[in-house]
């Protein structure tokens, strides 16, 4: 029986931002359903009541079409465990890694679960998502947070995890010349990584206030024209295909670039450079969940300063229409 507060039932209901790609005009796609049935946990997974979620890049993709999605959206969250089959998650503050894999397939057995075809994703991709009251998730996804980590700062996890997931891929020398192209709330996150392995990279952006932020909290942004080859790495944050070509253009041969990004839109873009210069090209999405806690804990890496508002459920499309806005990091949604 599970543990906690007691058992669930499709028949509650809770309050949930919904988003319906059937609807053509993409302001009216996301809604507050104050009726939504709260979810119930399968064999092996555990109820979530949601503290905190932020609003990403892919979150404002999906609402433009990507992934073609319906449900609830969001995928980075803090979480309080209400009702476990786990005995050790149950009232457990906790973070959780996004992809739910099938456990079973050869992908699975070969420790790459983040890339199961089986796998549902939270908020993306065959599960509902954070911008809710509550939210399931299988145990083995939930990693407990030390006190010492407040909700506010505990919300990067998971963008921070994906920002560190580029060290487990490839190596970095402390002597590389690095660019990452694009200063939003990714661009960002990234940076702030790379200096916590003591690599100071370079930020190219389009926007002045943003630069000057990133500036303010110590790192090397300039605007992306004045940005000249040639970069041992170059990291492309833009999700677009000029920002792609302009990675291509800064990358060193035989250098490395990283693609970063996740869009709606395709990108038509000549590859005979990459070819030509023999640049090596990473594609890097999801990364493990406790480098990025342990970087939090240890004070490596501190993104709350990126948190530009907090917006209740009841607030969405206006929080959703903030964070489109070019000159804003973070934007932070509280359930409860």
């Amino acid at each position: 029986m599970p543990l906690g507060l007691g058992l669930w039932s499709a028949r509650q209901s809770m309050r949930a931002l919904v988003l319906n790609q059937s609807i053509s005009s993409a302001a009216q796609r996301l809604v507050l359903r104050p009726d939504y049935p709260t979810p119930e946990p399968a064999r092996g997974e555990s109820l979530v009541r949601v503290r905190v979620a932020g609003i990403c890049g892919t979150d404002l993709e999906m609402l433009r079409g990507y992934m073609g999605f319906s449900g609830v959206p969001g995928h980075e969250f803090v979480g309080e465990v209400v009702s476990a089959q786990n005995p050790d998650l149950a009232g457990r503050r906790v973070v959780g890694e996004i992809n739910a894999a099938c456990g079973q397939c050869a992908w699975c057995n070969a420790g790459m679960g983040r890339h199961c075809p089986n796998r549902t994703v939270l908020g993306i991709l065959g599960r509902d998502g954070a911008f809710a009251e509550y939210l399931c998730l299988p145990d083995r996804n939930l990693i407990p947070i030390s006190s010492r980590i407040p909700d506010e700062v505990a919300v990067f996890t998971e963008p921070l995890a994906a920002a560190l997931e580029i060290f487990e891929q490839t190596r970095v020398a402390d002597s590389d010349r690095v660019a990452i192209l694009g200063d939003g709330r990714l661009g960002a996150m990234v940076a702030i990584a790379f200096r916590s392995r003591g690599i100071d990279p370079v930020i190219g952006g389009h926007h002045q206030d943003k630069l000057s932020r990133l500036r303010e909290l110590g790192l090397t942004a300039y605007p992306e024209s004045a940005l000249a080859p040639a970069y041992d790495m170059v990291v492309d944050c833009t999700g677009s295909a000029s920002g792609l070509a302009r990675a291509i253009e800064l990358t060193r041969p035989r250098g490395k670039l990283v693609l970063k990004t996740t869009a709606a839109d395709s990108a038509g873009i000549n590859l005979a450079a990459v070819v030509i210069n023999e640049i090596e090209v990473i594609g890097s999405r999801c990364g493990r969940l406790a480098p990025a806690l342990e970087a939090l804990e240890r004070g490596l890496v501190n993104p709350a300063p990126l948190i530009c508002g907090v917006f209740g459920l009841e607030d969405g499309a206006a929080a959703f229409a903030r964070a489109a806005d070019p000159s804003v990091f973070k934007i932070l949604l509280k359930a409860n």
